[in-house]
């Protein structure tokens, strides 16, 4: 069996002139990176014509038998082009932290993938360089105003700005720097989260031009002042510099996948740990090059999709047509209690104990949001009929459909099925709402995601966090989204309770304002900002020969 590297190296690609003019772009538009990747100028997004459909792939709670969420993404779309459909797919970059750790890269697998793949999953055009230096000028702008005589009074027990890296680095989450005395700076206790989880990468998420951006970067709060009044990126007069390391950074990225179908592959927060979408200006733009645009948000629908529904879709103005939630019978059979090694043998039991959690995933789209939904089973070879046949039963007493999704073996051919049920769904009534007001409270909002897309009982505090919130509503901070780090593996925050659990309640540890982003960020357990890497990381396995192709990328 070929592995995803070896079918994506063999791949005869498009020269991105090609693929550009088949997506409606002019030559004024593409600015060449080589042959096989571009950026579109922000002006595309702004043109004076109908949007068309956008359609999100969400999936169930993860599990390390996978469900294949980005591949079905890809393979839709291709399936689309197949049936004659204009379409374009709209995706994050991959962060290098999951690339050399545990996960892997975005860029899809077998035979629904984009392509270049290394590329996309190594350095790609320089936007997460460039995010990550920003990050990193303001944390010294910040921490030079302090040696320099620190005019506004800054309390560096009271500095929240992180540095970055886009690295899984789990010794830098806590360190003391400005060491050595004298000129080395002041000491104060620091650290680094990966770049993913940055604000800047939000706010490069959300920004919808030059001008929204330089405000947004503005607003970021670094710390507190020693009478608790915050000091922002503007105070620092940094957001100039930040934003002309981003000009280019914001454009959104053109490639392809393997069957030639524009992707705009832009921006990528995880969704565990931050808002975990794509660019808007990606959306956008592909919403005025495609008659249906497919695009996916991180981890389970109760992350990505609730934030891209919440947060993004809020901030943005979009309306999705329809919603794809990606399962496998695999996984449900281990949120059903199978361990791994039991997977390939047939177990109905098993598999009516996992539906659950899929069945929760559904109706929240259907019920809490109001969108129409099917469910994609990416089926392996060892599914049996009757575990086919009870995921589709099940699923119809949601009132949903179930496809079964060949694209990892078979590109857009095994889409096809899905593609013309999407084609379908997007005709039907769409009641789109969000699952709160932002005018609540924070604690409002907060309560409403873990009742109604968690289905927990309730929610404690911790007393900092208490402290927190009644803090960013003195500040008038309390009118926006919320944005729920929490662990990907659990609809509740202890990543051992699988499955659909009930009785529980979320831990809110720490409140903080990302107030370029425009959103109040609300931790819970024992959420990261800074992964590790695994007892033996997929970097051990990546080579380069002598002329220099790679090899053990997946």
């Amino acid at each position: 069996m070929k592995s995803d590297i070896e079918i994506a190296q063999e791949a005869k690609m498009r020269h991105i002139r090609e693929v550009a003019v088949a997506a409606g772009l002019s030559e004024d538009e593409i600015e060449y990176y080589g042959k096989y990747k571009a950026k579109i100028p922000l002006t595309v997004a702004e043109r004076k014509q109908k949007d068309g459909k956008l359609v999100l792939v969400t999936a169930i709670t993860p599990t390390p038998a996978g469900e294949g969420k980005t591949t079905t993404t890809i393979g839709l779309a291709d399936g689309l082009k197949r049936i004659g459909k204009k379409v374009v797919v709209a995706l994050r970059e991959p962060s290098l932290g999951p690339v050399f750790g545990v996960k892997g890269g975005a860029a899809g697998g077998g035979y629904a993938q984009v392509v270049p793949m290394e590329d996309i999953n190594l350095h790609f055009t320089g936007d997460f360089h460039a995010i990550g230096a920003a990050n990193n000028l303001l944390a010294a702008m910040l921490d030079n105003h302090i040696f320099q005589g620190n005019a506004m009074n800054i309390d560096p027990e009271k500095i929240v700005w992180r540095r970055c890296v886009d690295m899984n680095d789990r010794q830098l989450r806590f360190v003391r720097d400005g060491l050595g005395g004298g000129k080395n700076g002041v000491p104060r206790d620091d650290g680094y989260d990966i770049t993913v989880a940055s604000e800047v990468m939000a706010v490069l998420c959300l920004a919808t031009s030059l001008k929204d951006l330089k405000e947004r970067l503005a607003r970021i709060v670094v710390g507190y002042t020693y009478d608790d009044k915050p000091v922002t990126a503007g105070d620092l007069k940094a957001a100039g510099a930040m934003c002309a390391l981003l000009k280019d950074a914001l454009k959104p990225n053109l490639v392809q996948t393997l069957e030639g179908t524009p992707a705009i592959v832009h921006g990528g927060p995880f969704a565990n740990i931050a808002h975990g979408c794509n660019s808007v200006l990606a959306t956008k733009t592909a919403l005025k090059l495609g008659d249906y645009v497919i695009t996916e948000a991180g981890f389970g629908a109760d992350l990505g999709a609730e934030k891209f529904l919440d947060i993004k879709c809020r901030f943005a103005g979009l309306t999705p047509s329809a919603v794809v939630v990606v399962a496998t019978v695999r996984a449900l059979k281990m949120h059903g209690g199978l361990d791994r090694e039991e997977l390939g043998q047939e177990n109905l039991d098993a598999l009516e104990k996992g539906l659950p959690n899929l069945l929760r995933h559904l109706a929240n789209m259907k019920q809490v949001y109001g969108l129409p939904a099917v469910v994609a089973v990416n089926r392996f070879p060892s599914d049996t009929d009757a575990e086919i046949k009870l995921v589709i039963e099940k699923c119809k007493q949601l009132g949903a459909n179930v496809v079964l999704s060949t694209v990892w073996a078979e590109g857009g051919k095994g889409g096809e099925a899905l593609a013309k049920e999407i084609v379908s769904l997007c005709e039907e009534k769409n009641d789109f709402r969000f699952c709160y007001d932002e005018k609540l409270s924070i604690k409002e909002k907060i309560n409403a995601i873990v009742t109604k897309v968690y289905r927990g009982d309730g929610v404690e505090y911790t007393p900092e966090a208490e402290a927190q919130i009644a803090r960013l509503e003195r500040m008038d901070f309390g009118h926006t989204p919320v944005c729920m780090a929490k662990t990907q593996y659990s609809f509740s925050d202890d990543a051992k309770l699988l499955g659909a659990p009930e009785g529980f309640k979320i831990t809110v540890r720490n409140v903080k304002i990302s107030a370029g982003a425009g959103f109040v960020v609300v931790l819970t357990g024992n959420i990261l900002t800074m992964p590790g890497l695994p007892k033996v990381p997929a970097a051990e396995k990546i080579e380069v020969d002598e002329n220099g192709k790679i090899t053990g990328l997946f």
